[in-house]
């Protein structure tokens, strides 16, 4: 009930257009270090190794290296701090969450009879956080080049296959408002009278109209472009702030089985089930110093976006470990494919302040109070291959490094004839193959374990700077009590990004260093 008064309060839009990014793509394709406290502490480097409950999200043929049932649950403290350098201004910003990282258990099927080869079957069911979405980033800097009009420019006069937006959709007519307009234009696009106009143009070229950010060069004329009412000139500057708050998570449970031939040939496989749920409201605020004139122009410009995405997916994994020795192992495993079905809701407001030399300040509040609900659509992330080795000492402990490869230029938006293509060429061109390294150690001494690990990442862009290398280090220990065991792991993670505000017409961007710090406690029982 109160989801049916929300919608009638706002009002309903439905279309099929939405100007979806390479950075969405890249969200759900990437995941985050998660799992148990003795897996994070190594780093994640488990592909050979096995015997842990997390380590089947890497190799699904890990069940079968544990001897008995084990049951555990893992929750985590993650800080992340991200600096920002925005045309030379340095601000910071931080976020904390705790959450419940893993939780899952492997029960073990013996087969006693020594003619049959086959002497184990274990099935397993885990759930992990994949991927924390709690985060906060806060730029502000002095722009000597370029305002956001850009933005609206764009849309106003190139989106209708390079003929600017047809001046009957961003006014008004009779007793219709904004809110009726922006509703209309989501609602009925793109369709025959303009086939190369969607719905979400149509909507920015509106907001920025409305908003008085730009003005119709020549009325009388349907075709004339649209230009700026925001100041220029060689000593204007724009003042800018970005601020970023996102919320949600991206969660897999996953459910294995895996066999043991003869303790050395291990075989194992995963059905996964993912949940992803993304909240992301942007806030992008503007002043200018331009000298004021007899017409008015715009002091102040603030833009609001809210975007809230969520769906469920599907993938499965293959895994094999062989002992090559009694002390040397080899692992590879293959992840397919996520296939996810997304939906999209998204609303928007712009607020502005505009003046003329000697006159009062004008406000413009453009806000629709309309929530676009898009159609859903497929996203295909990228599948991954790891291949591994570990070499364990007896009882003394272990070393483990794994090498996975994962193509990011294969994630795909689909149907294709949806609109997609334009998004999946620039995935194409702007992602590339990337490898990540994992190196783990772990000493025993007696029933205390000590761990330690290292973790390398690529750029998965081709330009290495909108998102850069990750470079991570952890360690930890563990107690063993028998047939309870307890875990602690830290990490620490860096990774630069260099993503614009905006993805057309005004595409400037901060410098993001962003360091996360995780704390990890698991709880193990053996039964």
């Amino acid at each position: 009930m109160k989801k049916i008064l929300f919608l009638f309060i706002t009002g309903l839009t439905i279309s099929a257009s939405y100007s979806q990014e390479v950075s969405d793509a890249l969200r759900y394709s990437q995941e985050n270090l998660t799992g148990t406290a003795r897996f994070r502490a190594m780093s994640g480097a488990f592909g050979a190794v096995g015997g842990d409950i997390s380590a089947l999200s890497i190799n699904p043929a890990g069940s079968a290296i544990f001897n008995s049932n084990q049951v555990g649950v893992s929750f985590s403290n993650q800080n992340i701090k991200n600096n920002s350098n925005y045309k030379g201004t340095q601000t910071s910003d931080k976020e904390n969450s705790f959450i419940l990282n893993q939780a899952g258990g492997v029960f073990v099927f013996k087969n006693h009879n020594p003619n049959v080869g086959w002497n184990k079957i274990s099935i397993g069911a885990t759930y992990e956080n994949t991927n924390n979405f709690n985060n906060e980033v806060f730029s502000a800097g002095t722009n000597l080049n370029h305002s956001v009009d850009a933005y609206f420019l764009d849309y106003g006069n190139y989106s209708n296959g390079g003929v600017p937006v047809p001046h009957e959709l961003v006014n008004t007519q009779g007793n219709e408002t904004v809110s009726d307009l922006y509703h209309y234009l989501g609602s009925n696009f793109p369709n025959g009278q303009y086939p190369n106009l969607s719905g979400f143009s149509a909507q920015q070229a509106l907001l920025g109209y409305q908003g008085y950010i730009m003005n119709i060069d020549d009325v009388n004329n349907p075709n004339s472009p649209y230009s700026t009412n925001v100041p220029k000139g060689q000593n204007t500057n724009y003042y800018q702030t970005n601020d970023i708050y996102s919320r949600g998570y991206n969660s897999k449970v996953s459910f294995n089985i895996a066999t043991s031939y003869k303790d050395r040939l291990y075989l194992g496989a995963n059905l996964n089930v993912h949940v992803t749920d993304y909240r992301r409201s942007t806030s992008f605020y503007e002043t200018n110093n331009g000298l004021l004139t007899s017409n008015e122009t715009i002091s102040s410009i603030r833009f609001n976006n809210d975007l809230y995405t969520y769906g469920n997916g599907f993938s499965f994994q293959l895994g094999a470990i062989g002992k090559v020795t009694d002390n040397f192992r080899l692992g590879v495993a293959y992840e397919s494919n996520t296939w996810y079905e997304l939906y999209d809701e998204l609303s928007q407001s712009l607020y502005t302040t505009r003046q003329a030399a000697g006159g009062p300040i004008v406000n413009a509040n453009v806000a629709p109070n309309v929530v676009n609900v898009y159609e859903s659509y497929t996203l295909q992330t990228p599948d991954r291959w790891t291949f591994s080795a570990a070499y364990i000492f007896g009882k003394s402990g272990l070393l483990s490094i794994d090498y996975g490869i994962r193509n990011y230029g294969n994630a795909k938006f689909k149907p294709s004839n949806a609109g997609f293509g334009g998004i999946n060429n620039e995935i194409d061109n702007s992602l590339a193959s990337t490898g990540e390294l994992r190196i783990g150690a772990e000493y025993k001494i007696k029933q205390l374990s000590l761990r330690g690990g290292y973790r390398y990442e690529g750029s998965p862009y081709k330009n290495g700077i909108t998102v850069g290398e990750l470079n991570s280090y952890s360690a930890g220990l563990g107690y063993n009590f028998g047939s309870t065991k307890l875990d602690l792991a830290y990490s620490y993670l860096e990774r630069d990004s260099n993503q614009g505000f905006f993805t057309r017409g005004f595409t400037d961007g901060a410098n993001i260093t962003s360091k996360l710090n995780n704390v990890t406690m698991t709880l193990l029982f053996e039964l």
